[in-house]
């Protein structure tokens, strides 16, 4: 077997462009709610890869398909962001679109209506064991499982890791499309992943346990390492079946919340870059805590200063 020799990040997942509706209260049926509305490039995918370049990791590049109309868009926003963009442009299908409806009197909890698009389109003629040349670690976006191509894409490359010895993280990236694709086939399909990141309502949805402590560690013994992120109450990291490390966001209490959209892909792509330079993993969880705690306070999923020109 071949080990990992190098220290780059390769995302696999979804770019799609975000149109972003920040509203108070209840919509109104039937008629017109404000709402400040702001288009921006998104996908969680992308998300990881823009905030793993923030938070120091040098070399991070991000593998995902797009529609012709608005490939030069997102190019440059990755490149702006520190990524480089590995794209393929779908001559068939759009880039995808997420609505996200922010209700801003209820604690910018978020609705989304997604239409994944070229997203959903991406396989394994879109890899190449070549992409890991340089990587010391592959993470795959959970939307990835969620398309019949997307998961010949993630099986091929959980071999190709495997046979370099690169360790892989996969976040689950929707409770609902969980649902959808069944508990046990996604849990079947990520076996062999090293590092597990769900929310705390997809780790209970995987796990079958009761709260965030207890489904990680259930699923740790499913997985090397699993890290819950709980939002505003922070995260925890289970190896063995034993919860190892428990982190509060620091200064939760001061924290604006303005959008909590991509808060969670924040906190993966941090957490990534801290193990990449060598970071344990309480060190690496703090990290996370932190991204994400500044990813509410932005509109969009990205990092701040990194969007559209």
């Amino acid at each position: 077997m071949t080990r990992a020799g190098g220290r780059g990040l390769l995302v696999v997942g979804d770019v799609v462009t975000d149109v972003v509706a920040r509203h108070r209260g209840p919509l109104a049926a039937g008629t017109d709610t404000a709402a400040a509305i702001r288009t921006v490039p998104g996908g969680a995918g992308a998300n990881v890869a823009c905030w793993a370049a923030y938070a120091g990791c040098r070399d991070v590049a991000l593998l995902g398909r797009v529609g012709a109309e608005s490939a030069r868009w997102h190019e440059d926003a990755l490149v702006r962001a520190g990524v480089r963009p590995r794209l393929v442009v779908d001559a068939q299908a759009p880039t995808g679109t997420v609505i996200c409806l922010v209700d801003g009197a209820a604690g910018a909890e978020r609705t989304f209506l997604t239409d994944s698009g070229a997203a959903l389109r991406i396989g394994p003629e879109d890899w190449s064991a070549a992409h890991l040349d340089g990587v010391g670690w592959l993470h795959l976006s959970g939307y990835l499982f969620f398309s019949a191509t997307g998961r010949e894409l993630v099986s091929q490359a959980l071999r190709d890791a495997r046979a370099r010895g690169v360790p892989v993280s996969v976040d689950p990236a929707s409770a609902g499309f969980l649902r959808e694709l069944g508990t046990e086939v996604f849990l079947a399909l990520a076996d062999g992943v090293t590092l597990l990141a769900p929310s705390r309502d997809e780790a209970v949805l995987l796990s079958g346990a009761a709260g965030a402590e207890d489904a990680g560690a259930k699923l740790s013994g499913r997985f090397p390492v699993v890290v819950v992120k709980d939002g505003a109450a922070g995260a925890c990291a289970a190896r063995g079946g034993v919860v190892r490390e428990r982190v509060a966001v620091p200064g939760a209490s001061e924290v604006v919340v303005r959008d909590s959209t991509g808060a969670g892909d924040a906190f993966t792509g941090a957490l990534l870059a801290a193990r990449l330079r060598g970071a344990g993993w309480r060190e690496a969880v703090v990290e996370g805590c932190r991204a994400g705690s500044s990813a509410v306070g932005v509109v969009g999923g990205r990092p701040p200063g990194r969007g559209p020109s």
